[in-house]
């Protein structure tokens, strides 16, 4: 056993949290939509063909918005082709994962989808093989009231009342070689700034993110943002980062510190971002839509249910089976999305259902939770008020990545008006147990309402359809609370919420 320390002070803060911290990424890809959340032969199905298990567990997960429909999907995608009666809806070959898209759930069952979840939707147009017209045409659709061709045709589609979309992705990941209309950083930002400026001239107050690098390891990461930025700093509102870790050369250690890489990724960005406006002069400030994040492995995904060379309608796609090890760096990069709430407006965990997803579905079969679920179930529940700058004084742990890292990384968040302190922890050893006290003396605290972490012997333990409770936060019966300080044992591999009042 080792020992670590937190001090917390409700006087220094970082930002409110906020709430858009919990979105989640619906993307036609593999089985996100057909048979994720939309199965219209299910027996939970609606009368709109949602599966209401998956409703049900997406309003548990905590989440607030969701970004849609895509990913690489987008950036080949006609979104008039899911609109208007179904029956009519064309069948198109779908170049981003090789499939085919059957159009039957589209941009109207979206809006439905999200208002029946209660999330926000965050919208993104396809810049890789369309442009400013067809984006002006999809905002008309779903913005305008009525009186025009587009927004008529909505009415005429059984949606009188205009959707009211605020927050708007321009493209997706144009970065990329693997993308649909792939650009250079000066010809994706002037394309982004003609979208931005036209879409602002019919709603000003639009939010509108750029495509910032899709990993910080693309070769042309800070070059990229620096570029797009100069394009279009002033027509936009924030640029995004992707990321994705994984395990799958078994260094655990350097995974579990994979928190630390997101760190770097952020205040790189924001660094890049700053430089920018400090050059143009600028009194605007770009934040950051972290709009696609999770635990990713290439070696273990079930990647299709026949031959990788046909095209099918919802073939398996990445649908990672995650393990208690994986729920721990979850709540990790929770943690580090939230200590960065100044400058990350917005965060989306990819993807929501089946495809790296907190939440997995048979076809004519059950819905569980994966153990990722649980701690971005918990943070969303437990997070309010303002987040906490957290002094932690933490014993290191080696690892082969990142050099010496702290093995106890922490984020609190307290809200004046309940008097409710929440306080996340883990504990990135892969052997040894770490005791955590906590100085509250500031903080007023002086009673533990719930303390849950997620550990296990096995760090491999996985849920699935047969054992959907095989990994679940446990009561951590060893907090203890006295005279304003806080002691709690953190085992190895394990993340921790503690809620107080």
């Amino acid at each position: 056993m080792t020992s670590a320390s937190l001090v917390l002070d409700p006087a220094f803060t970082v930002a409110p949290v906020r709430r858009r911290t919990f979105g989640t990424f619906v993307e036609h890809m593999g089985r996100c939509v057909y048979t994720g959340i939309y199965e219209p032969g299910h027996a939970t199905a609606d009368e709109d063909g949602f599966r209401k298990d998956v409703l049900e567990l997406t309003r548990e997960l905590g989440v607030s918005l969701v970004r849609y429909p895509g990913g690489n999907f987008v950036s080949g995608y006609r979104w008039e082709d899911g609109v208007g009666p179904q029956d009519q809806r064309p069948r198109r070959l779908e170049l981003a994962w090789h499939s085919i898209e059957t159009n039957q759930f589209g941009l109207d069952e979206f809006i439905r989808w999200c208002a029946k979840a209660g999330v926000e939707p965050m919208m993104a147009v396809n810049l890789g093989t369309r442009g400013v017209q067809e984006a002006l045409d999809l905002q008309e659709y779903s913005n305008h009231p009525s009186g025009t061709a587009w927004s008529d045709l909505r009415v005429q589609h059984g949606e009188e009342s205009p959707y009211g979309v605020k927050l708007w992705c321009l493209g997706n990941e144009m970065d990329g070689p693997w993308q649909i209309g792939h650009k250079t950083a000066s010809e994706y930002g002037r394309v982004a700034a003609e979208t931005a400026r036209a879409m602002r001239m019919v709603e000003p107050d639009l939010e509108l993110v750029a495509c910032g690098s899709s990993s910080s390891a693309m070769p042309t990461f800070g070059t990229w943002e620096r570029e797009v930025l100069r394009e279009c700093y002033d027509l936009v509102d924030q640029i995004s980062c992707h990321a994705y870790y994984g395990n799958d050369d078994g260094d655990t250690a350097s995974f579990l510190a994979s928190a630390v890489n997101m760190d770097r990724f952020i205040d790189a960005v924001v660094a890049s971002a700053d430089h920018v406006g400090a050059e143009l002069k600028s009194k605007k400030r770009i934040d950051i839509s972290f709009d696609e994040w999770n635990v990713w492995y290439g070696d273990r995904s079930r990647r299709t249910d026949g031959p990788g060379d046909a095209w099918e309608v919802a073939p398996r796609r990445i649908e990672d089976e995650y393990n208690l090890t994986d729920a721990v760096v979850v709540g990790n990069l929770l943690i580090s999305l939230l200590r960065h709430s100044d400058r990350v407006a917005v965060a989306c965990l990819a993807q929501l259902a089946n495809v790296i997803a907190p939440i997995m579905t048979e076809p004519d079969g059950p819905a569980w939770r994966q153990p990722t679920f649980h701690p971005f179930a918990i943070t969303s529940r437990l997070a309010s008020g303002d987040v906490l700058r957290v002094e932690t004084s933490s014993p290191s742990v080696e690892t082969a990545k990142y050099g010496e890292i702290p093995a106890v990384d922490a984020v609190a968040t307290y809200d004046a008006a309940s008097g409710k302190l929440a306080v996340f922890l883990v504990n990135r050893s892969v052997d040894t147990p770490v005791e955590v006290t906590v100085d509250l003396t500031r903080t007023g605290a002086t009673e533990v309402l719930e303390a849950l972490s997620m550990y296990d012997d096995d760090g491999l333990a996985v849920n699935s359809a047969t054992q959907p409770d095989r990994v679940v936060p446990k009561p951590n019966d060893s907090v203890r609370l006295a005279d304003g300080r806080l002691t709690v044992t953190l085992p190895a591999i394990s993340w921790t919420a503690l809620s107080l009042s």
